[in-house]
């Protein structure tokens, strides 16, 4: 099953994946931002015996700063990133723990590891859904089911696209930088089967983490954190 906001977009993937894979691919439009729309969604999968996989990965960002926004605007992303994460996987949960198997994917970013101006909120929500992610993996031992939060850095996709990245000139960052989601997904399924739970694709990405981690140059990752999201970067 599809979820997204735009329908015709919604059922063009899916006409595509059931013509390329000869599956049968159903769709369901939703707007994770409203509860309403969450819980439905969250009742039908529940309704899913046989579900495999659940794959979140809604979310959106800014280039303005907390105060700059709209309270709600925040709200909305916790909303989005957060809340709907705990209800999907609550409601796919049943099902995988009574057929001992399955896999919940939960679209992190490596801003869990170090949130910095025009990134705090966030940064805030996906260190949430990795400290979820573990506990919750640590809670499922022996069940058969596997948790993943995954925790991609700059990748091709369209999620700069957005009135909210106005400012946001991928031609200033190498193109070594950027993956494709092709590879972010082919890494993030790898890590799966050898049971990691936090997982960073990407050798560029994982040496970035392991920059922030270091207390003394942390303020310095921020720095490029903050100058890559930059509403004045052209």
């Amino acid at each position: 099953m599809l979820t997204a906001r735009r329908g015709k977009r919604l059922e063009a993937l899916a006409s595509e994946l059931q013509s390329r894979h000869g599956i049968s691919a159903e769709t369901l439009v939703a707007d994770l931002a409203d509860p309403a729309e969450t819980d439905h969604l969250a009742e039908r999968i529940g309704r899913i015996d046989s579900l495999a996989m659940l794959v979140h990965s809604a979310g959106f960002g800014t280039l303005d700063s907390f105060a700059g926004k709209d309270v709600e605007f925040s709200v909305a992303m916790v909303e989005v990133h957060d809340v709907v994460a705990l209800r999907l996987t609550h409601a796919a949960l049943p099902a995988m723990k009574a057929r001992r198997q399955g896999a919940i994917i939960h679209v992190s970013s490596i801003a869990a590891f170090g949130s910095g101006p025009a990134n705090v909120t966030y940064g805030a929500t996906k260190a949430f859904l990795n400290v979820f992610c573990e506990g919750l993996q640590a809670e499922l031992a022996g069940t058969g089911v596997r948790v993943q939060a995954l925790c991609p850095g700059l990748t091709r996709t369209e999620f700069h696209d957005t009135p909210e990245y106005r400012g946001f000139n991928r031609g200033r960052i190498p193109r070594s930088f950027w993956m494709t989601a092709d590879e972010v997904v082919v890494q993030s399924l790898r890590a799966l089967d050898s049971g990691q739970v936090v997982v960073i694709p990407g050798l560029k990405n994982r040496l970035f983490v392991e920059l922030i981690r270091y207390g003394s140059i942390r303020a310095v990752a921020r720095k490029v954190l903050a100058r890559l999201r930059s509403p004045r970067v052209r």
